[in-house]
């Protein structure tokens, strides 16, 4: 019965016992009572069932003999269910009370995302992967567990913890810490980033088997950083300096180790990092190096070639795609009359397997991108040429300064000739160039050592592709899930601990991404299309999905984030029950009931 319910039966009993003994038709009782139901069911002359309902206060006791006896005090049949209920526990000793003066809801504070981060956790081993039992641990845990459901800054996050906004911080007894104590486990952690680092690999990296590299950059908020540099910036944000770090995963994508270097560093000269650690720190000396073909260039492979057992899977750039597609090179299109790959060799590239591959879809692509780069440049160039027409730009280095910054702005000044003269300027399209490189769009070249009894060509190509898995992970570092940007530390250590706790939540995050496959977009059955070049396709099952917003057993399908932030609203309620306080998670909503069903894990009351 509701507690409001059985308070209202309470009051009521109470005032219908008292009226009975003050009017004098009841008694004071001197034996004990209790309610006897001595309802009658019968079958009438048509076969239909009738129940005579009837209730009876009573009281048990002995006569002057000793004999038992029951004596009847009140029919009671005309009262309500829930009424006789609450006479029946006020009759057996229970203590009834008014919910609205003794029953309060003193908080509720946000506890399924946490415990559904700390159960993956648990499964991982996370805790005893970061290092020995300590006060810096402890921190240093709640950072990652932090950073995976509510990505914010060092400061915001301590506030949230002091501020019991969330059940992590008195679960693991770090409501009290400090930004010092924060920054001290920050310290502490990046001591151990070797010991993890090299746990993470032998957990998912194997001798003989391929590890995945790539390099981004985050933007620095702040002019003190150790680290920051101009350089080449991966999310555009032009004229601000930023660091860069390179991110090495399993072929699945599993983020096993990660380096910062300063904003400036180019692709190469990082990857010769992945190398030395792979090689010194891991101990794999059998593996190969994927990457694209701005990480692993021709210097980086003559490196390779000296190590013994050091293989890769890259792909070439343009202008070698070009020479083998020459008049006399073995990349000709008919290669591509019956699919849209195909397995060349070249001297070029002794001991490597060159696989050839068309994709339609990216040279239309690039087509359409091309011919809208051409078409604003040549509407800049055309204000330049009016502005000489007219008379207003005679000198030719101005001009020349002028269209200088119009061809660098869309990076396709190779296709155009131009004449400057004084007080006049002329320029064209130079339609040779143009049908050069349209002739190769969407072709592209993969380079690799993988042996034909390792992998097929199709499995070559494949491995390449699994490129995006490295891409995902930087998308959730960088804006899907950690939002490591912008960097607001100054410290060289202080930043690499700072990508370390990001990395390690984003091997959390993988993991419970994939447990959580079921209630989110994702798709589960990627259908093999038996084509690797042809572009992904969803599942009949992903495309419902998508549709419906919902699964095959009706519950609602979330964004990630959103299903983290449906799991927040799991509270843990402190109720002070006529001053005794108790803890209790409320009922879970069927989603969140089957997130931690996929999560293999009642919901627990305290993380532990």
């Amino acid at each position: 019965m509701p507690s409001a319910e059985r308070s209202y039966v309470a009051s009521k009993t109470v005032d219908f016992l008292w009226r009975l003994w003050c009017t004098g038709l009841v008694k004071q009782p001197s034996g004990r009572m209790h309610v006897d139901d001595a309802s009658r069911q019968y079958t009438g002359k048509n076969g239909e069932q009738h129940v005579t309902r009837c209730f009876l206060l009573r009281r048990s006791y002995r006569d002057e003999n000793g004999k038992p006896q029951k004596e009847t005090l009140a029919n009671i049949s005309d009262l309500p269910d829930n009424a006789i209920s609450g006479l029946r526990l006020l009759l057996r000793g229970a203590t009834l009370v008014d919910v609205e003066s003794s029953f309060n809801v003193e908080r509720s504070v946000p506890h399924g995302d946490v415990a559904a981060a700390h159960i993956m956790a648990g499964k991982l081993g996370l805790r005893s992967l970061l290092g020995p039992a300590c006060r810096e641990r402890d921190i240093a845990y709640a950072l990652v567990l932090s950073r995976t459901v509510r990505p914010k800054s060092k400061l915001s996050t301590v506030r949230w913890w002091s501020q019991g906004d969330t059940t992590l911080a008195a679960d693991l007894g770090i409501s009290a810490v400090s930004t010092d104590d924060v920054y001290a486990a920050m310290d502490w952690l990046l001591k151990q980033q070797g010991k993890i680092e090299r746990k993470l690999a032998r957990r998912h990296l194997r001798e003989g088997g391929m590890a995945m590299y790539d390099l981004s950059s985050s933007w620095v908020d702040g002019e003190m950083c150790d680290l920051a540099a101009f350089g080449y910036s991966r999310d555009g944000k032009r004229g601000r300096k930023q660091i860069e770090y390179g991110l090495m995963t399993d072929p699945e994508g599993r983020p096993v180790g990660i380096d910062v270097f300063p904003g400036n560093t180019s692709d190469p000269e990082s990857f010769k990092t992945a190398i030395s650690r792979a090689r010194s720190d891991f101990g794999l000396k059998d593996i190969v190096f994927v990457g694209d073909r701005g990480m692993i260039t021709k210097t980086r492979i003559a490196e390779l070639r000296e190590l013994e057992g050091a293989g890769w899977v890259t792909a070439l750039k343009a202008p070698d795609i070009a020479a083998l597609a020459a008049d006399d090179g073995p990349l000709q299109m008919s290669l591509f009359d019956e699919q849209d790959f195909a397995e060349i060799t070249h001297p070029d590239y002794p001991g490597e397997r060159l696989v050839c591959c068309r994709n339609p879809a990216l040279a239309l692509s690039r087509a359409y991108k091309r011919e809208d780069l051409l078409a604003a440049t040549e509407e800049d160039l055309a204000k330049i040429a009016k502005s000489v027409e007219s008379g207003r730009l005679k000198e030719p280095d101005k001009i020349g300064i002028r269209v200088g910054k119009i061809i660098g702005k869309h990076k396709v000044g190779k296709h155009f000739t131009w004449e400057i003269k004084d007080g006049r300027f002329t320029y064209r399209r130079d339609e040779q160039k143009i049908a050069a490189e349209a002739a190769l769009d969407g072709v592209y070249v993969i380079r690799a050592t993988v042996p034909a009894e390792t992998a097929s060509a199709p499995q070559v190509v494949q491995i390449y592709k699994n490129l995006k898995s490295v891409e995902r992970d930087f998308k959730t570092i960088k804006a899907d899930d950690l939002d490591v940007r912008p960097i607001r530390h100054f410290l060289s250590g202080r930043v690499e601990s700072h990508m370390l706790i990001c990395m390690l939540a984003a091997y959390l995050t993988w993991h419970l991404r994939k447990a959580f496959s079921p209630l989110t977009f994702t798709d589960e059955n990627i259908p093999d299309t038996g084509n690797p070049v042809a572009p992904a396709i969803r599942s009949q099952q992903a495309s419902r999905k998508d549709s419906e917003k919902q699964n095959e057993d009706g519950l609602p399908v979330y964004r990630y984030r959103d299903l983290l932030g449906h799991l927040a609203t799991l509270t843990r309620q402190t109720v002070n029950f006529d001053g005794q306080r108790i803890e209790r998670i409320t009922i879970p909503t069927p989603v969140q009931a089957r997130a931690f069903e996929l999560l293999e894990s009642p919901v627990p009351v305290a993380l532990t």
